[in-house]
This record gives structure tokens, C-alpha cells and sequence, in this order.
């Protein structure tokens, strides 16, 4: 039995409830995360909550929570629900009012609920056994403030499902100068002479705390160069290698792009040696 918590209370997940007039379900007006969990070991706890906190706030929902209370709500679920690996779902939306009305109502209370998904075991970092992504490309279509981690998602819903229509496991977006966002659900990364390089943050692209995780541990180590700058699609399909990134997937490679090989096909060497980086650095953040 799946437990899950709800407005204070932990309770079997078939048993929480919310109203038809919380707005996060006519409107998705609200914030969620998803923090990996292994062994009872969080990965990113920290960056995970910072980067609620500041959603929350650009939505102005006044949920005034900080590191401790989520720190006890997520440490409940791990010790409720015992398994080997889960990914802790948190999910704030404005709240319930009497009626269905676009601007923000006041005097409402947050809801505030999480839950413990299934996530599959860490990745191997080692390019004969880990999990190879074939992706498509198609231009982002998405709103303007993909920096913000909405619970509304369906254009990232859509393009990924696009994606998946095709046989392929994520799609690599661009926007109107062809140049690379990002993903449905990932960050995107290309290495090009042993450079790893990746889009800049801005509103196009949400900062994932994979992302945050794995440039921190690539510069702390100084062995791999690391660029970030603006991508374009021609230089996309001539990397040597493409990577994707995701609190689940870890860091994972690409190595087929619309139909096509990337480099020779295969996890590439930098890759690895990255991979290998974030594995043993990621709880130190």
C-alpha cells in the first residue's frame, strides 16, 4: 500500500481526495518536483526545495515552507514506503476556491501534497550496460516561461508524446532560430572535440537540478571542459556525442537522432567519464 501525504496528513494514496475547485486541477496553477531517492539517500534535496521555493514565488502561491518542513515530509514518505529506490513527487497548486475565476484569488490555502513514484534503479555509468536513447527533433512550441516548473504540462506532454508516436524514447526541441532548448522531460548536453556544451539558462529552458549536479561535478574535477553557450541544430547533428539529462535518467546518451547515428552509434567515451563523475558526486549536493 502506497502511502502519501495530503494537507498534514499521511494516508493511503487511494484515499486522498482534493475539491473539482482546486486550481491546480482547472487551471494547473501550481509547482511540483520529483527527488530521487536510493537506499533512503536523497539526490539534490537542497537545489531540489530552492528551486520550489522560487517557483512558488513567481507564482506568488504563499506557501511560506522551507528546507525543514519538506525535509520531514520526504523523510516520513522514504520511511512509510520502503523501497529500494523512489522518486518523491511534491506538488503545491493555490488551493481550493468556491469558483472558477482566472485571477488569483486571495485567502485561499495552498495544497500541498506528495507522494512516492517508482523510479527505476541509478543508471550504470558504463557504456556496454547502460540504457542508449533514441531521440527525435521537432521545434519547441511551448510557453514562454519553461524556467517555471508548472504543474501544467501539456506542450511538453504533447511534444514528447510526438516522440514516443515515432519509436523514440525523448524529443530534442528548437526554437525559432533553430537552436537548442531542450527536452520533453530533460536537459540536453552535446560534446563536440571533447567539449561538453550545453544551452544557457534562460526562460526557455527549465534548470534541472541533474543539470546543476552534473556541471558542478565536471568543473570541481577540471578533466572534461564545459561550455555553456547557445547550440544550434547544425551543431546538434554533427556532435560527437548527445546527452539528456533528468533526475531519473541521471546523465544518459543519446545515440540516435531522427533516424539517424550520433557519432558512431554508441555511448560515446566522454560520456562515460562523465557519467562516471556524477555517479560518485551526486549525494554531495
Amino acid at each position: 500500500m502506497t502511502i502519501a501525504y495530503l494537507n498534514g496528513e499521511f494516508l493511503p494514496l487511494e484515499e486522498a481526495r482534493i475539491s473539482p475547485l482546486d486550481r491546480g486541477f482547472l487551471f494547473g496553477d501550481g509547482i511540483y518536483e520529483v527527488i530521487p531517492s536510493y537506499g533512503g539517500k536523497m539526490v539534490g534535496f537542497g537545489p531540489h526545495i530552492d528551486r520550489m521555493i522560487d517557483g512558488l514565488a513567481s507564482l506568488e502561491i504563499g506557501l511560506k515552507w522551507g528546507h525543514d518542513q519538506w525535509r520531514e515530509i520526504c523523510e516520513e514518505l522514504i520511511k512509510r514506503n520502503p523501497e529500494p529506490q523512489l522518486g518523491l513527487y511534491l506538488h503545491v497548486t493555490r488551493g481550493a476556491d468556491t469558483i472558477r475565476h482566472h485571477p488569483y484569488p486571495e485567502g485561499v490555502a495552498p495544497t500541498v501534497f506528495a507522494m512516492p513514484t517508482a523510479i527505476p534503479p541509478a543508471p550504470i555509468p558504463e557504456r556496454d550496460k547502460v540504457k542508449a536513447y533514441k531521440v527525435s527533433s521537432m521545434q519547441d512550441k511551448r510557453w514562454r516561461r519553461c524556467n517555471i516548473k508548472s504543474i501544467s504540462l501539456l506542450g511538453n506532454v504533447m511534444h514528447y508524446q510526438a516522440g514516443h508516436a515515432q519509436g523514440n524514447g525523448e524529443v530534442l526541441l528548437y526554437n525559432t532560430n533553430n537552436e537548442l532548448t531542450e527536452c520533453g522531460a530533460c536537459n540536453a548536453y552535446i560534446v563536440k572535440d571533447g567539449v561538453v556544451i550545453t544551452p544557457p539558462l534562460d526562460a526557455q529552458i527549465l534548470p534541472g537540478i541533474t543539470r546543476l549536479i552534473a556541471l558542478g561535478v565536471l568543473r570541481k574535477d577540471g578533466s572534461i571542459p564545459v561550455q555553456e553557450r547557445i547550440i544550434t541544430m547544425d551543431e546538434v547533428e554533427n556532435a560527437d556525442e548527445i546527452w539528456i539529462s533528468s533526475s531519473s535518467k541521471e546523465i544518459a546518451p543519446v545515440t540516435t537522432l531522427d533516424g539517424k547515428p550520433v557519432g558512431d552509434g554508441k555511448p560515446g567515451p566522454i560520456w562515460e567519464k562523465a557519467a562516471k563523475l556524477y555517479s560518485a558526486g551526486k549525494y554531495d549536493f
